[in-house]
């Protein structure tokens, strides 16, 4: 078995937990998550706690699942207590974002990256945004659905080796490249 599958997932007191028939719901101060489990797993409810067990005769694929399920349960209860969030760093002369609210109400990040025309993203549903000067904060309680949307900003205009310019992870290094060497000739 997966030693972090066996590890059990601590549960906070403003955690609800609900199993119905294959599907698990987290509910939060912060949102709900729900999961489907597969029918090889089976979760048992402690004092303050859960544990995930396989079922007596498991295949060594289902025994893999194991710690996979524990992680994004895990994730789950995390999420709907504190949230995820990631931050981005916009570098560059004439690089901007700005915030706007749209018809239906959604966030929308508009962004000038010296395109001809300015960019924009929708945010997806239960992700937020928030801009501060050259710093966009992604966040929201879906672990995998906050990277996601981070991961896709950054691929707008990813940072360039030379100069830097870009959209980069807050606190991330770029390796840079030497430029040209320019060789005068005495004469």
């Amino acid at each position: 078995m997966s030693r972090i599958g066996k590890k059990p997932i601590p549960i906070s007191e403003e955690v609800t937990i609900e199993m119905e028939q294959e599907e698990l719901c987290v509910n939060g101060p912060k949102g709900k998550e729900c999961l489907k489990i597969p029918p090889t797993l089976k979760i048992e409810r402690g004092d303050g706690f859960l544990i995930l067990k396989g079922k007596k005769k498991i295949s060594k694929a289902e025994k893999a699942q194991l710690g996979l399920y524990r992680s994004l349960i895990y994730n789950m209860v995390q999420g709907v207590t504190q949230g995820f969030e990631k931050k981005l760093e916009i570098h560059g002369l004439g690089y901007r974002v700005s915030l706007v609210q749209d018809e239906q109400n959604k966030q929308k990040l508009v962004f000038s990256l010296g395109f001809s025309h300015p960019v924009e993203v929708e945010a997806p549903e239960g992700i937020s945004f928030s801009v501060s000067k050259n710093v966009i904060t992604v966040s929201g309680t879906n672990k995998y659905l906050v990277g996601q949307t981070a991961a896709q900003i950054r691929a707008l205009k990813e940072p360039e080796p030379y100069k830097g310019k870009g959209i980069r992870y807050q606190n991330e290094v770029i390796r840079r490249k030497a430029g040209k060497l320019v060789v005068k000739s005495g004469g």
